[in-house]
């Protein structure tokens, strides 16, 4: 969805479609042509899985929970309202503790592998904003 498409458009994540990833991971994203805003449920007990991004950094924003955010085979412990640079180039991975959290990634330019989030949202009705015209 283009970002003129979405000025002004309230937008709410319980209303985005939600992605199964494996057992104890879900996503829904939030797409404009310059920036990609996924959510993360993760679990604790999922299946951890470390990776790589090569081309792009990440930033990992905990809106709640509490998780340990491994880069580097470094464990770095995130509450709500932490975030974490994630450099391009060093393995990371999350593992949540005690409790589900809500991790959000932020991706400058949008990741392509993780376009078809925004094709799973072009359907939704979006509220207006407080200053769009009627």
């Amino acid at each position: 969805m283009s970002s003129k498409e979405l000025y002004r458009k309230v937008v709410r994540w319980a209303d985005l479609p939600t992605e199964h990833v494996r057992e104890g991971v879900r996503r829904s994203g939030y797409i404009t042509d310059d920036v990609m805003l996924v959510m993360n449920y993760v679990e604790p007990g999922m299946a951890l899985n470390p990776h790589v991004h090569d081309d792009f950094d990440q930033l990992a924003y905990i809106v709640s929970g509490r998780a340990n955010y491994y880069i580097d085979g470094v464990a770095h412990e995130l509450t709500a309202g932490s975030m974490l640079l994630v450099p391009a180039g060093s393995p990371h991975y999350i593992e949540p503790l005690e409790e589900p959290c809500l991790n959000l990634d932020i991706f400058v330019p949008p990741r392509d592998d993780l376009m078809h989030l925004d094709a799973q949202h072009k359907t939704i009705e979006y509220a207006p904003g407080a200053g769009e015209a009627s």
